[in-house]
């Protein structure tokens, strides 16, 4: 009995150990449990990944099923909770952070039933076939597979149209105005012939790998399928859309004019800023940074002797010929050349790049008019598919010569691609991290990578300058029009006009982003708020590490902790600083 302290001893020596070990385990069965559900819940980003087991299913999209989702996140956030944050190491509290917010900031979300308006003039069930773009159709299997998945469409279009009927009868529905375009999107799949479909696209050019009778065998599927399932089901769309949805459509666009609007707002500036910052402060922020630009760009006027004042030099820049191309395929080449001038200048600023190499194409036809200049789709998980710079080609004769630079280096390198491939890149880092992007860090550093076009060579002539500036003035009036729209009362027109006002982007442009906005509340708050705060961090680490700061070592760890909110992003590099010095 005389050793009994010495083992009572020994075993409360042990205790944080064991309770270090419990907690850590908890949370990693908790993180794994969470993410096979979310791919489970969200069929086509695991299509997207590369996970093949979804495949053949669509999302869920009941009323009943976004209930359940609700109740299984509040459920993890009580799991989450009962974890002892304290008795984790340092990297897993932060994942805890990092999930709890991801959870939090979606059930906090829940109240304002966004699900109930499914439509959305950018993409949506009108135009599914786009999804075959973004996953693999490599094998007979493959094809089977998404042949599946166009058998079952029309249980999507009924949920969808289930949605919208919640969403109206609640008087929860889409501006008017974006609405009107969708009837001739869903226009595109009601087609005579089977072979006119956009979703028989993807059989046109079968794998010369797959036998010759598998392949009239799939290409005889996909029509019978298109004849029997798909047109049927958007010709039900067509009519209720039409009759029903369209007509009950709201005049107002902004997001105030709904029930609980203003703080459904307040809380997505919240949420895509990673701020607490409400909207009047970001519509001052946006008015400052919208006049300090001005004056940068009427100094590159004052360079290029222009006789006339601002609103005529933006007049000459949409309309001068000289600024445009006329044929597609010479506006894709030039894209093509840039992105690939750009690559090899970037061991300058960076010392790791991402493996995953990328591709520039053009956006599907179906889509281009009505969405925006260009954008980004992230690598697939296991190597399948590289990231894709998409383009828009439809009526090259609007989009100028001089922003193709700024925008290449936003959408693909250093943008877009290089943090988010390097992010999927990670080493030992739980599945959630490598696929969460809060959006003030990955477009604040789409809009800071534009700055970084100068130390890469390019803006080298007034124009290309000036197209720099016109894409930052870009992101300073979207905090201005944005709030303005959806929490201060303007009108649409209010809001092209102060966009052309201030902006060389052609007409067509800016109809389109200001539609973007009105229909993605907040959203495009992320840019310049992220873009201000991170060149702030740099701003600080030059002024206190002076001639012993290294950009290349600076952007490495940046981005070598994946997205973070823009709070703890400026602890991790207030740390970084303090550990040069």
């Amino acid at each position: 009995m005389r050793f009994l302290p010495f083992v009572l001893a020994a075993l409360l020596a042990l205790a944080p150990a064991w309770s270090l070990a419990g907690a850590k385990a908890d949370f990693d069965s908790l993180l794994e449990e969470a993410w096979e559900w979310r791919l489970a819940e969200a069929p086509l980003f695991a299509s997207r990944l590369g996970d093949r087991r979804y495949n053949r299913l669509w999302p869920d999209s009941s009323v009943e099923a976004f209930e359940r989702r609700h109740r299984q996140r509040q459920e993890f956030l009580r799991r989450l909770h009962a974890i002892e944050r304290d008795a984790l190491s340092d990297a897993d509290r932060l994942n805890y952070e990092l999930f709890r917010r991801d959870l939090q900031d979606q059930v906090d979300m829940h109240r304002f039933q966004a699900h109930l308006m499914p439509f959305n003039q950018r993409g949506g069930v009108q135009n599914l076939d786009n999804q075959a773009n973004f996953i693999r159709l490599e094998t007979a299997g493959d094809f089977d597979d998404w042949l599946a998945r166009m058998r079952s469409l029309d249980t999507v279009v009924e949920q969808s149209i289930g949605l919208a009927e919640r969403g109206r009868r609640a008087e929860r529905v889409a501006p008017r105005v974006l609405m009107e375009r969708l009837p001739a999107q869903i226009e595109r799949q009601l087609v005579e012939s089977p072979e006119q479909s956009p979703f028989y696209r993807a059989f046109e050019k079968l794998p010369e790998s797959i036998p010759e009778a598998e392949r009239g065998r799939l290409r005889a599927e996909a029509r019978r399928t298109i004849d029997d399932i798909i047109v049927p089901a958007y010709r039900k769309l067509a009519r209720y859309f039409e009759n029903r949805y369209l007509p009950a459509a709201r005049d107002s666009v902004g997001l105030s004019s709904l029930a609980d609007g203003a703080a459904w707002y307040e809380r997505l500036a919240r949420y895509h800023t990673t701020t607490r910052m409400t909207p009047d402060e970001i519509h001052r922020v946006g008015l400052d940074e919208v006049s300090r630009i001005r004056g940068e760009m009427l100094a590159v006027m004052a360079e290029l002797d222009f006789e006339g004042g601002f609103e005529d030099f933006l007049e000459f820049l949409r309309t001068d010929p000289q600024f445009y191309y006329d044929d597609p395929e010479d506006l894709y080449q030039a894209y093509l050349a840039t992105s690939k001038r750009i690559d090899p200048e970037l061991v300058r600023l960076f010392g790791k790049l991402p493996r995953m190499p990328y591709g520039v194409k053009p956006i599907p036809d179906a889509i281009a008019p009505d969405t925006t200049t260009a954008y980004y789709s992230a690598p697939a998980a296991d190597g399948s598919r590289a990231g894709i710079y998409w383009v828009n080609l439809y009526r090259p004769e609007t989009r100028p010569k001089y922003e193709i630079e700024v925008l290449s280096v936003h959408e693909a390198m250093p943008g877009h691609h290089l943090q988010i491939a390097l992010q999927q890149e990670l080493g030992d880092m739980p599945e959630f991290r490598r696929y969460t992007h809060f959006t003030a860090f990955v477009e604040g550093w789409g809009l800071y990578s534009e700055s970084l076009g100068y130390e890469l060579g390019l803006y080298t002539d007034p124009y290309s300058r000036f197209g720099q500036l016109t894409y930052e003035m870009w992101r300073a009036i979207r905090l201005v029009v944005d709030t303005g729209l959806h929490y201060k009362g303007w009108t649409r027109q209010q809001a092209i006009d102060f966009f052309r006002d201030n902006a060389a982007k052609s007409e067509h442009d800016i109809v389109n982003e200001i539609d973007r906005y009105i229909v993605m509340p907040g959203q495009a708050l992320a840019y310049k708020i992220g873009e201000i705060r991170i060149q702030a961090m740099r701003d600080s680490a030059e002024a206190a590490l002076g001639e012993r700061f290294d950009i290349r070592a600076f952007h490495d760890e940046l981005l070598g902790a994946g997205a973070l909110p823009l709070d703890l992003l400026q602890r991790r590099m207030d740390a970084w600083v303090e550990a040069q010095r």
